[in-house]
């Protein structure tokens, strides 16, 4: 912080940046390519503090800029390293230019559709109508088999509810490590979504690890109430996070997403 008391153009950044790197990992379905694009855009403001220092909202401009860097350089995903991406990039193809990226910034990110508006250079009206559009593309276009590691009953029965409207099926829902890994074990499913902390304190990254450890790649949705615990930037991260409390659009924009883009990374100790 500055003498005056008002935070300088390194404290803005840093104050958004994790919320800047998931949104750019959602997009381009791989945490390096992500960060490229989000490096990218700080260089910007690096370049022009004044694109963020003279802007009434911070966060809107700092979206603004990684909005305009990514729209240069063609809007593409990240290079696809397995089948389960390939197929991924090849379901993106289809899909309305800029939907996605409005859709992640309201049920993801959390942006009013003004905000939205701003940050994607259109209008209000717009935005909705990409918004709808990208959840009724996705939806129709992806449905698969889903795994559900939580331990609060309550919850998985509402993910349960969720998952199940958007088409999909519910392969089990496991409430420790040891019954998750079991669970993939007997059915494979092609979506994890995993709770952080589960019952008798073991870690649902550990049971996703374990997983992942056995099986070709899955793609997995973490969901957890500190979400700043996993965006550290100093080992890999997941490309799909949803923050406690979740609304229904969150859930059902990541999984669409993530259905989408199916590559995960491990994340070894990072709890």
């Amino acid at each position: 912080m500055s003498n005056d008391a008002s935070p300088d153009l390194s404290d803005i950044v840093a104050l958004h940046l994790p919320s800047l790197r998931r949104y750019a990992r959602a997009l381009t379905g791989n945490q390096n390519s992500g960060d490229q694009y989000a490096l990218a855009a700080l260089e910007t403001v690096l370049t022009e503090p004044a694109l963020i220092g003279e802007a009434a909202d911070a966060k809107v401009a700092l979206f603004n800029v990684f909005h305009m860097v990514w729209a240069s350089s063609g809007a593409p995903v990240g290079q696809a390293d397995n089948r389960l991406t390939a197929a991924a990039q090849a379901h993106m193809a289809d899909l309305t230019p800029n939907s996605r990226e409005a859709l992640l910034l309201h049920f993801v990110e959390g942006f009013t559709l003004g905000q939205i508006a701003a940050i994607m250079q259109i209008d209000e009206e717009e935005a909705q109508g990409l918004i709808t559009l990208a959840l009724r593309e996705m939806t129709s276009t992806v449905s698969g088999r889903v795994m559900v590691i939580e331990d609060e009953a309550i919850i998985a029965m509402d993910i349960i509810a969720i998952v199940e409207a958007m088409g999909h099926q519910i392969t089990g829902v496991a409430r420790t490590r040891k019954e998750a890994v079991a669970l993939a074990k007997a059915d494979m499913p092609d979506l994890i979504l995993a709770d952080i902390h589960l019952a008798d304190s073991s870690s649902g990254i550990d049971a996703v690890n374990d997983i992942l450890g056995g099986f070709d790649q899955i793609p997995v949705i973490f969901i957890t109430a500190f979400p700043e615990r996993l965006l550290t930037g100093e080992r890999p991260e997941p490309a799909f996070l949803i923050n406690k409390p979740y609304t229904e659009e969150q859930v059902r924009s990541s999984v669409s997403q993530a259905m989408f883009f199916a590559s995960t990374e491990t994340l070894m100790d990072a709890q």
